[in-house]
């Protein structure tokens, strides 16, 4: 991903699905962007699909499929960020602000051949500058790319517009990327489950790439780990105020060694699935090879361990795939999928490798009375595994402790 001179000003934003939910919400983010273009900076516009119609095309998808072949997915879930983004222009170019829309094969993303959740390997966004040249906003189609060797559209799987985004970002050394939603910030839990939650205002990029692994909906995993790799400073919040308030993701954090927890993040479903049969890599390359026999993508993985001869996977994904997988694998001869329905609560921090931590979070479950079957504890978090029925109680029982 080679890089250009960086411009005087330059801003990648990228609007969420809820943000775009309508043409009002469409043309009311239309008006920002044009008061913005007013001023001076350039910007690259990212959208997301309006509102659920991602979900609405997978669902189209079932209906006509029990199992539709990945490619034609691409094809199909391609078009909800088609439509944002002309939609988009047509609303800028009413108000007088110049505007020219691009897929991401137009402009210039480029990606593995894998379908439904391709790695963007290059950025060649070469029209891109020249629109911006010509001092037009450009809107550009996230969550998609094209494989230079298949020369097929490809998708970068769910949040992949986020993705989109920061890889702009990248090859302009813009100024910083806005990720703007319908949320005024990054909370330490998801308000609608934790009534006390709070906002966050700073945090680096290990923290948020922790989160994000562990569940946290604000922003693609992939997209914070790019961030971190290409220096892109990243700026999380609301799509409907100026930029005054929210949360600014950078480089390090004023911070010394101590054991201070600062988020809770949570897997709604996860699934276990054990396999008796050989080593673990061979149990592991066997399931890969079913999923895409099936047509499945490739879900999560959060654990992985050998016990008992019996080699047991923990895997999250969109609810769609987690769908497809329980389908697939009902009276499987070598997998066994536990009928439990599981999720997973991390508590992200400091120190977490200390006693105190685990202890704590150990200590608040007991008092709160939830079982937990499994605990994993990382550099930077401590993760149990709850039946799902007792995922809000571990929630706002754990919260206590940020």
């Amino acid at each position: 991903m080679s890089a250009v001179a960086k411009a005087p000003k330059i801003i990648v934003q990228k609007y969420g699905g809820a943000t775009l939910a309508d043409p009002v919400k469409i043309k009311a983010v239309a008006q920002r962007i044009a008061e913005q273009a007013r001023s001076g900076t350039k910007l690259v516009v990212v959208v997301s699909a309006m509102g659920k119609t991602t979900n609405s095309l997978i669902d189209l998808a079932s209906q006509v499929s029990q199992n539709p072949h990945q490619r034609e997915m691409d094809m199909l879930l391609s078009v909800g960020e088609r439509i944002s983004m002309s939609l988009m222009s047509m609303a800028l170019n009413d108000l007088g602000c110049a505007a020219i829309s691009f897929t991401g094969s137009q402009a210039g993303i480029l990606t593995n051949d894998s379908h439904v959740n391709a790695f963007i390997v290059d950025v060649k966004a070469h029209r891109v500058q020249e629109a911006l040249d010509q001092g037009k906003v450009v809107i550009l189609a996230g969550f998609q790319g094209v494989s230079p060797v298949t020369k097929e559209i490809t998708t970068l799987g769910r949040g992949g517009s986020d993705t989109s985004a920061v890889a702009m970002s990248a090859f302009f050394a813009a100024n910083r990327c806005e990720i703007l939603k319908d949320v005024p910030a990054v909370f330490t839990a998801d308000p609608n489950v934790v009534k006390e939650a709070r906002p966050l205002q700073h945090l680096n990029y290990d923290q948020l790439m922790e989160m994000t692994f562990w569940g946290a909906k604000v922003l693609h995993y992939r997209s914070v780990e790019l961030a971190k790799v290409r220096k892109v400073s990243l700026y999380i919040g609301p799509a409907a105020t100026k930029t005054s308030e929210g949360t600014l993701v950078e480089e390090g954090l004023n911070m010394f060694e101590s054991c201070k927890a600062l988020s809770l993040n949570s897997h709604e479903t996860v699934l276990q699935i054990s396999c008796q049969s050989g080593s673990s890599h061979v149990a592991l390359d066997s399931l890969k090879k079913y999923f895409e026999s099936k047509q499945i993508a490739f879900p999560q993985l959060l654990d992985l361990e050998r016990n008992d001869n019996k080699t047991v996977f923990l895997l999250t994904g969109p609810q769609e795939i987690m769908t497809a997988i329980k389908n697939a694998l009902t009276k499987h001869q070598d997998f066994a999928l536990n009928p439990t329905d599981f999720s997973t609560v991390t508590l992200t921090c400091t120190g977490s490798t200390a006693p105190e931590v685990p202890q704590a979070v150990m200590k608040t479950l007991d008092q709160a009375k939830v079982a937990t079957h499994k605990m994993m504890i990382h550099a930077m978090s401590v993760t149990v595994l709850v039946e799902s029925s007792t995922r809000k109680t571990t929630l706002q029982a754990l919260h206590a402790l940020i």
